[in-house]
């Protein structure tokens, strides 16, 4: 069976911020905007230009929920811990991800898994992000 992520879903509390910053910091662009009526809801669904994508939502009423501040403690939470980025050098992608507003949790380091470089940023709202270099 051929299987493949087709996009992540991401829940935010400020849609405008967050398509700003994913376009920034990744190169992502907006492919749709929706609402999902009669809930209090808005959409994006973006693109980049190696075809994922990643939606995000905005509700009215939103709370904040279980988030890990580091990637270690978002192990120690079931459930979302963080979504992961591959590049051929995670350098330039790290530096533009700070540009745009995210905060560094591990700058860019040798992986416990043999002939990767890994780094983890938060985007402005704490979301944790990996990013992955293969050999």
């Amino acid at each position: 069976m051929e299987i493949g992520f087709d996009h992540v879903g991401l829940s935010v509390a400020d849609l405008g911020a967050a398509e700003a910053f994913y376009e920034d910091a990744f190169g992502f662009s907006r492919q749709l905007a929706f609402e999902l009526t009669p809930h209090p809801i808005r959409g994006l669904m973006l693109i980049h230009e190696n075809g994922m994508r990643l939606e995000l939502f905005q509700h009215e009423a939103s709370v904040a929920g279980l988030q890990g501040a580091t990637p270690i403690e978002a192990i120690g939470r079931r459930g979302y811990g963080h979504f992961a980025f591959k590049a051929l050098d995670i350098g330039p992608l790290f530096e533009a991800a700070l540009a745009a507003g995210a905060t560094t949790k591990v700058p860019p380091s040798p992986s416990p898994e043999p002939g990767v470089r890994f780094a983890f940023l938060a985007d402005p709202e704490g979301n944790l992000i990996e990013l992955v270099e293969r050999d």
